[in-house]
Order: C-alpha cells, then sequence, then structure tokens
C-alpha cells in the first residue's frame, strides 16, 4: 500500500468516527469556541498520540528487537537512518501539541495544572529537537567512526552480543573511541529518556479529563 493509499485510508477513517461520535465536533452554539476548539482538541490529542507511541516502541521496544536479530553493524546502520526521522516525527508532533495545547489554554487565563502541562510538552520538544540538531548527528558520525574500526579489528558482525569489551582489552584505540561514543549517546538517551518522560506526565493529565 502506497502512502497516498495510506493517507486517504486515515483520513477515511477519521471522517467516518464522526458518524459514531457526532457530539465531538460541537459545532455551533458551543461557549468554548465550537468547532475551532474541538479541532484544536484532536489535533492535540492525535500529535500526543503519535509521539508518544513511536517513542514507546523505539525506546523499549524496536530498537531492543532488532539488537536481538540483527548484526550489530546492520543494527548501527539502520538505527543511523531511522533516528532522523523518528526525531523529526516526534519534534513536529510535539510543535503541534504546544500549539494546539497553548490555543485551548492561553497563557494569561490558563490554571497552574495547565501552565504544568504545556512546560512538560515544551521540555519534549526540547529535548526532541537537541537529539534532531545536535546529539543524533554527532552519535551517527562517532558511530559511523566505530564502525569503522571494528571492522578493521574483525569484530561487528555478531548478533545479539558484542565482541566490542573483549577486543577493547587488546586496542587502546578502541578504548578511547567507545569512551567518545559511549558519552555522546548516552546524552542522546537521557534527552530521549526526559522527552519520553515528560509525555508520560502529559498522559496522565489527559487520563483525569476523560470521561469514559
Amino acid at each position: 500500500m502506497g502512502w497516498a493509499a495510506r493517507f486517504l485510508t486515515v483520513v477515511s477513517f477519521l471522517a467516518a468516527g464522526v458518524l459514531f461520535a457526532p457530539d465531538a465536533l460541537r459545532l455551533s452554539g458551543s461557549s468554548d469556541g465550537g468547532g475551532t476548539a474541538a479541532a484544536a482538541r484532536l489535533v492535540h490529542l492525535l500529535a500526543f498520540a503519535t509521539a508518544w507511541g513511536a517513542g514507546l516502541w523505539v525506546t523499549f521496544i524496536g530498537g531492543i528487537v532488532m539488537f536481538k536479530y540483527l548484526p550489530r553493524h546492520q543494527f548501527g546502520s539502520l538505527q543511523g537512518k531511522m533516528f532522523p526521522a523518528y526525531f523529526m516525527l516526534i519534534s513536529a508532533c510535539s510543535v503541534i501539541s504546544v500549539a494546539a495545547f497553548a490555543y485551548l489554554h492561553p497563557w494569561k487565563t490558563a490554571s497552574t495544572i495547565e501552565r504544568y502541562q504545556l512546560g512538560f510538552l515544551l521540555s519534549a520538544l526540547g529535548c526532541n529537537l537537541s537529539n534532531l540538531l545536535v546529539f543524533m548527528p554527532m552519535t551517527v558520525e562517532m558511530m559511523m567512526k566505530r564502525h569503522k574500526m571494528e571492522k578493521d579489528l574483525g569484530i561487528g558482525s555478531e548478533v545479539g552480543y558484542s565482541k566490542n569489551a573483549e577486543t577493547a582489552k587488546r586496542s587502546p584505540a578502541l578504548v578511547a573511541m567507545n569512551r567518545k561514543f559511549g558519552m555522546i549517546h548516552g546524552l542522546s538517551s537521557l534527552a530521549n529518556i526526559l522527552s519520553f518522560g515528560s509525555l508520560a506526565m502529559h498522559s496522565w493529565y489527559l487520563s483525569s479529563k476523560l470521561d469514559l
């Protein structure tokens, strides 16, 4: 299925959803902005859900599965291609969430809790932008250099484990490379976890608003 077909399928399901929840749009007679506010809520929810789901999958599921079943260098190369798209998606969703939430809860009239929620969303955006623009490019560049060094040492094709630590005992250059890579990769991972944590905090707020 091509991208156009996928997009049309998603739009069709969203449109069909109106049939099952016609009151959700509240197109007129509403004191909170009518259809515009309803649209902002929908956009915020979809953007947040996309960011949350992508973060959960990449951080806790997808990466672990790929590491277990792919040769290590192949896994790293795939991550190097996937992470730019991942952080771009999360950053775009965070921008949309921040904009929609700020529209629904202007700072001057927002409650303390609503201001905290905007702070969490801005924190997620900041962490993802730092990864997209700073940490991730440096991590990928350092990974490629380490891959080259490991290939020269005859390692990197193992699946589900690494010979790096064992080989580093005989290679001071690899030890230095590991140290540099570990530092920048650690910062990237920390920023990703902080972003996911900020989204998790906002999920509690959204759950308190549900009336099921």
